[in-house]
């Protein structure tokens, strides 16, 4: 976990017109940190901030370096994913999912589509959208003479489209009854994103649904989805992203329970002591909410590790150690989803009742945590943690597993 920031480093550098300067990620942090929690508030779409996550030559993390992006390791990316989490989980949550379709069309494209779309992706800066979700067969795929496909139907929680430039889409094919995956511009004739999404938490994810009508995937936009077990790191890659969110929400919510208890924070009547900060049950009560945040992050560390190990080996990762990184990513995940409620919700145990002044904001580190932890139940984890603990049975190959 980061060491508590100084005031002193509190305030971005400002052009003379009074607009934050992002020149590099501690400069992104203090400009998103700024505006959080009225942005919170307020909802709707993050263009500003999200020009500026692009301006910091975040979009290209995850794009392989001989398609001109960083091509940075798992460990670097999540770290990054962490740290914007800390201060705005909902945007850590875009740039996470747009480096998961970049990984979409590095493991389920050909030749040329991966040199098409991940250099443009560098050159153009695109933000990627999300409409891959085949549990959700509302979106119907009719096959073409020419091997493309005519879409119609809907598709929700399709984070990031909003603002995007392109996006990862999966339709039923009834005359299959297989799934169908394609890239198309998000601007394509047909295509109307909706903004509808108006949740408790995580309000700035874009993430509403999408209506097709009768919308073109030309033929060398389809994708062919691989069944190999390099090709399914996929699924754990997105497990990872919403794990270090959950991470970063729980240091985000300890370092502002710390910096309000310092500035703000009274002591307990009987406590016997001058300051909040010596009040022994709050010393007790920061201590635990540490242990949490740190343990949390020592496994999201070590799952991410396990990853970039298996990601290294390209397509000829076997099933056994692919589903090594799948139990490291469940048990990551359980600690770090327990870790966001928690201390996200203990806050205000240690900050008391006048941390619940609204404009405060304060809430939203739990509402954000309590969003995306419905992602899929925590119990399902568990069991597989369970099952291999007992009797040394593996994670089977999943949706989210």
């Amino acid at each position: 976990m980061n060491e508590p920031r100084h005031a002193d480093a509190l305030s971005p550098t400002r052009q003379a017109s009074g607009a934050p300067v992002v020149r590099d990620l501690a400069g992104l942090l203090d400009a998103l940190r700024a505006s959080a929690a009225q942005r919170d508030r307020e909802g709707g779409h993050a263009a500003q901030e999200k020009q500026w996550i692009a301006d910091a030559g975040l979009l290209t993390l995850a794009v392989p370096r001989e398609f001109g992006g960083a091509g940075a390791r798992w460990p670097d990316i999540y770290e990054t994913i962490r740290k914007i989490a800390q201060v705005d989980s909902a945007l850590a949550h875009l740039l996470g999912f747009t480096c998961l379709q970049v990984v979409s069309i590095n493991v389920w494209g050909n030749p040329e589509q991966r040199a098409r779309y991940l250099s443009d992706t560098v050159e153009k800066r695109w933000w990627w959208g999300n409409a891959v979700n085949p549990l959700d067969t509302r979106l119907i795929a009719t096959a073409t003479d020419d091997g493309g496909y005519l879409l119609d139907g809907q598709k929700g929680f399709c984070s990031g489209t909003r603002g995007s430039q392109m996006m990862t889409v999966s339709a039923h094919d009834p005359a299959t009854g297989k799934p169908v995956f394609g890239v198309v511009p998000t601007t394509r004739e047909g295509i109307t994103v909706h903004d509808d999404w108006n949740p408790i938490g995580q309000r700035q994810t874009d993430s509403g649904s999408v209506s097709f009508a009768r919308v073109r995937v030309e033929p060398h936009e389809v994708l062919h989805k691989a069944d190999t077990p390099y090709a399914s790191l996929r699924t754990l890659i997105s497990q990872q992203v919403l794990t270090n969110l959950f991470v970063g929400i729980a240091q985000g919510a300890l370092e502002e329970a710390r910096a309000y208890v310092t500035q703000h924070g009274r002591p307990w009547i009987s406590s016997g002591v001058d300051k909040a900060t010596d009040d022994p049950y709050l010393i007790q009560r920061f201590g635990e909410m540490r242990l949490q945040a740190v343990g949390a992050e020592a496994l999201a560390i070590r799952a991410a590790q396990i990853l970039d190990d298996a990601w290294q080996q390209g397509p000829s990762l076997s099933a056994d150690a692919r589903a090594h990184v799948a139990l490291a990513t469940s048990e990551a995940k359980i600690v770090a989803h327990r870790a966001a409620l928690d201390v996200s919700e203990k806050l205000f145990d240690a900050c008391g009742a006048r941390a619940t002044h609204a404009p405060l904001a304060l809430d939203r580190f739990w509402r954000n945590a309590r969003v995306h932890t419905l992602h899929d139940p925590l119990d399902y984890r568990v069991r597989d943690v369970g099952r291999y603990a007992l009797n040394g049975t593996l994670p089977e190959v999943s949706l989210y597993t």
